[in-house]
């Protein structure tokens, strides 16, 4: 079974925290409350905008054989930072990129852990 929602911003929420600790050039995160905020947002994005992103890059991402799916991610996690408005934010769009990379590695390993439960 897929983790809900609900979990998936909590880990989520985790890890931006985690991450603006050990990647203080790259993210920014102004307290524990806007890392949850943003995981929310991002949740909702994921839920909503990213079915059609997915769709609308599929020729370039079997182009790139799926590694377009990272700016995907990218995109999404930039999206959010223009969302929470300044509490929340990447020094650039690379900083973003490897925050969606190493995301997607965390979530993939939390997910399958979960899933053998």
């Amino acid at each position: 079974m897929y983790l809900g929602f609900w979990k998936r911003v909590l880990i989520n929420g985790i890890f931006f925290i985690a991450i603006a600790g050990l990647y203080r050039s790259g993210l920014h995160v102004a307290n524990v409350w806007v890392a949850f905020m943003a995981a929310f947002v991002l949740g909702l994005l994921n839920t909503f905008v990213k079915p059609f992103l997915i769709i609308l890059s599929l020729p370039i991402t079997l182009w790139t054989m799926g590694l377009f799916y990272f700016v995907i991610n990218a995109l999404l996690l930039e999206l959010t930072s223009v969302v929470m408005k300044g509490a929340f934010y990447f020094t650039s769009f690379g900083s973003a990129l490897i925050v969606a990379i190493i995301m997607s590695i965390v979530n993939l390993i939390v997910t399958n852990y979960f899933m053998n439960r």
